[in-house]
């Protein structure tokens, strides 16, 4: 994703301002800004719980996972390629990388756990690519655990823009929505399998093991 496009995105994790997607269809997505930046809630609970040994999450934001785990005592590290989402994480005192997972990763192939959540199977618009990279990030018998697009039937792959007040700004950047169904189909491809699925407070969630 280029620079530019990140720069909404940025100034709403400064400002906890409300932020959308914006999609070629002309439809609008809101984006939990304020969750992101708040601590773990009951839902996101459920993740954590089930995060053994240290663990990656990718497209860590402001970093409320990595501050929940290394909370618990479970070593953890952020990667975000928003310098806001980085700068906001290290701030807790946490550690985090300002970098894209398709680059180099510390640990690649031993990490124990990886989260994807937050929407972020959608980073890059390949969710197929992406998945792969993250089972190559993985130890053996590593868990790799992904939050799925509340739509079940959800299986897009569109570039789309941010949106501020109603209003698309910045250029386009690839993005995907994938539903549980569809997300099972993918990680099948790259030799994942599920392990466990689960739903709270309207949100799903897959486990997969390599």
């Amino acid at each position: 994703m280029r620079v530019d496009a990140l720069r909404p995105y940025e100034a709403a994790l400064h400002d906890a301002a409300a932020l959308e997607l914006y999609c070629p269809d002309g439809r609008t997505l809101q984006l939990d800004v304020a969750r992101w930046l708040a601590p773990i809630d009951s839902v996101d609970a459920t993740v954590v719980e089930r995060c053994l040994g240290p663990t990656l999450d990718v497209g860590c934001g402001p970093g409320r996972f990595v501050s929940a785990l290394i909370e618990r005592g479970v070593p953890a590290l952020g990667v975000d390629i928003a310098k806001t989402a980085v700068d906001l994480t290290r701030s807790r005192g946490m550690p985090a990388l300002r970098r894209s997972v398709f680059d180099r990763v510390p640990g690649a192939g031993r990490w124990p756990t990886i989260l994807l959540m937050d929407g972020n199977i959608g980073i890059g618009g390949d969710p197929a690519r992406l998945l792969l990279r993250l089972r190559s990030l993985l130890g053996l018998r590593g868990t790799l655990i992904v939050e799925a697009h509340c739509a079940e039937d959800a299986d897009e792959q569109l570039l789309v823009r941010f949106s501020v007040a109603g209003e698309a700004v910045g250029p386009s950047f690839g993005w995907a929505h994938v539903g549980t169904p569809a997300l099972r189909r993918y990680a099948a491809t790259t030799g994942l399998q599920v392990s466990e699925s689960w739903a709270a407070g309207g949100r799903t969630f897959v486990a997969f093991t390599a």
